[in-house]
């Protein structure tokens, strides 16, 4: 008993009421995925054919006459690529679900006289009807490289189920073909020809028919990617900027990442108010914001929960990257998300700086021989070079750049030398040489953007490959020295990833999970730099400030760090375009909540 009511009465309602509204889509996504795997083992083993797992199978589109392997086996993938977007409540996935059930329905009674498979569709779309106003989710971001994306993944599965279903009729093959045979033959059979493996029966023109329908699904769904509408991702308009910059201007020295918002690949919502905002990007379905919102600290919460709307709209996966131990706090109260530390920011008081003593001897004695060697450094502010000296510099640092794409997200400004970012400081290094380079004397750079108006946070590290080592510590020092004529008297460094992990995990004393745990770290440092910005940040002792990652759910982790990885572009999943392919200028597009914000600003 429960409450004077029994609890199996309590159950049966339960049931008799179905599943709660919000877990539908889940289910439902399973549901759709499990039909799908069996409409694919359908099409692919005959011996399921006609087995009872097939009829739970035919509740969709996919036995039809004599096509049933093939439109099995095509309407089983993409059941499974529907599912993903049903999980997502995904608008148009639910459409088309709509769509294929009632058609499954009449297909199992036209052609099958199956009235349990008319019974299981109406069944599963029952909920869905019922439950309509739970797929709401608007469009992702998508572009047409997408296609090529969907070509090469969708023509590798093929190419997969196309071998296991040549291998599956072994007694009714001729001969006993390679697997170089086969190959051939699923290449000619995706484009519609016959290939050198040869059946008995009627088989041959069985698994002939089921490549024909891979090749041509993979075609169709090719071309509707490369030709649909596109949905270009929010850019940071003029206004945008415009305003961000204002509140950078009142409130820009409580956060070190604060000027790294006005990155023009973000999009932004302001807080009703327009006091504060939050910037973000959406990569692979995850709404990605960075650092702590921008503004006014009374008027976070009302950015936040913009951004939460955002994201419910879209149904993304909402994070946050990188924000201070205050905006981690507002975060998790106002949205009941959780933080992780994720690491740590370098922080150099100016006034505390100094190169002597023994901890700052190597650094000392690096900085004297470079010297010894004939270079000299300038700090200076960006409004306070030429243009002609700022285009060399923007040469010199793409061209020095250590990777195809250009790395930054969380901290990174993804410009130099721009002339709205006239507050920017850049260091240089010069050595005259017998054989000067494409840029003259010039050898290195270092980028620092405000961090309010007696701050400078670290933006970039460029380098001439054929300079001395020592380069990066050089500029590093002359703008730390150089930073009182400035007014700046704090700079933030490069942001260490689990510091306090690999910290203790040296230490005397430490633990076995510990230094397990700093010893991946550390393993992993060959491809990401963990250790190595870690012991580059600790020269010049700095104070470190913690860094957070806020989450919805543990099983969201991967999903946000392959993100990240993206956005700070250690991941590049970009590829190359046909020119009929490639993305059209578009003017920005607004997020949702635009038109409120007109309201108020007019207001």
């Amino acid at each position: 008993m429960s409450g004077g009511v029994p609890i199996r009465s309590t159950r049966l309602r339960r049931a008799l009421h179905g599943p709660r509204p919000e877990v539908v889509p889940v289910l439902v996504a399973r549901a759709c995925a499990l039909v799908g795997l069996l409409d694919i083992a359908a099409g692919v083993f005959p011996r399921f054919r006609h087995s009872r797992m097939h009829t739970m199978a035919e509740v969709l589109p996919g036995a039809l006459g004599p096509f049933a392997a093939a439109l099995s086996l095509s309407t089983g993938v993409l059941l499974l690529l529907l599912a993903h977007g049903l999980r997502r409540r995904k608008r148009r996935a639910w459409r088309a679900a709509v769509a294929l059930l009632p058609a499954g329905a009449l297909a199992q009674f036209s052609y099958r006289h199956s009235l349990l498979g008319v019974a299981i569709s109406l069944a599963l779309l029952a909920p869905l009807l019922r439950h309509r106003d739970q797929f709401k989710a608007l469009p992702d971001p998508r572009s047409r490289w997408r296609a090529l994306a969907n070509f090469v993944l969708m023509g590798a599965g093929s190419l997969v189920l196309g071998l296991v279903i040549v291998s599956v009729h072994p007694h009714r093959m001729v001969g006993d073909p390679s697997l170089a045979d086969r190959i051939t033959h699923v290449l000619y059979g995706l484009f519609g020809f016959e290939g050198p493996v040869d059946y008995e029966g009627d088989t041959s023109w069985t698994v002939g028919v089921s490549l024909g329908a891979l090749g041509l699904l993979t075609a169709v769904t090719t071309i509707y990617l490369a030709f649909r509408p596109e949905h270009p991702a929010a850019r940071l308009t003029e206004d945008d900027e415009a305003r961000l910059r204002a509140l950078l201007d009142k409130h820009g020295r409580r956060d070190s990442l604060g000027h790294f918002a006005l990155r023009r690949d973000k999009a932004v919502v302001f807080s009703p108010s327009g006091k504060a905002a939050v910037t973000y990007r959406v990569v692979s379905g995850v709404m990605l914001a960075s650092g702590d919102p921008i503004g006014d600290v009374e008027a976070w919460p009302g950015a936040i929960e913009r951004f939460m709307d955002e994201a419910k709209a879209h149904s993304w996966t909402p994070a946050v990257m990188g924000c201070s131990e205050t905006g981690g706090e507002v975060w998790t109260r106002e949205t009941g998300l959780d933080a992780l530390e994720l690491g740590d920011e370098a922080v150099v008081d100016v006034a505390d700086f100094s190169l002597a003593g023994r901890a700052m001897r190597n650094v000392r004695q690096m900085v004297k021989r470079i010297e010894r060697a004939g270079y000299e450094t300038r700090v200076r502010r960006v409004r306070d070079l030429g243009e002609t000296e700022l285009e060399r510099l923007r040469q010199a640092a793409d061209d020095w750049r250590g990777t195809d794409t250009e790395r930054g997200f969380s901290m990174a400004l993804g410009r130099i030398g721009d002339l709205a970012d006239g507050d920017c400081l850049i260091a240089t290094a010069h050595k005259a040489d017998d054989q000067p380079g494409p840029y003259g004397d010039l050898k290195a750079i270092l980028h620092f953007v405000p961090w309010g108006t007696d701050g400078a946070s670290l933006d970039l590290m460029r380098r001439d490959r054929s300079a001395d080592p020592g380069m990066n510590e050089l500029l590093i020092v002359a703008a730390l020295q150089a930073a009182p004529k400035f007014g700046i008297t704090r700079v933030s460094l490069n942001f260490a990833m689990f510091r306090s992990a690999l910290a203790r995990g040296e230490k005397i004393g430490a633990g076995p999970v510990l230094r397990a745990w700093r010893g991946l770290l550390v393993f992993l440092s060959r491809w990401f730099q963990i250790e190595s910005l870690y012991k580059f940040n600790a020269k010049f002792q700095p104070r470190w400030e913690p860094r957070f990652v806020v989450y919805r759910a543990s099983g969201d982790l991967p999903r946000i760090g392959f993100a990240a990885m993206q956005a700070e572009g250690f991941v590049n999943l970009a590829l190359p375009l046909p020119r009929f392919l490639r993305r059209r200028t578009h003017t920005p597009r607004a997020c949702a909540h635009v038109v409120a914000e007109t309201d108020v600003r007019a207001a």
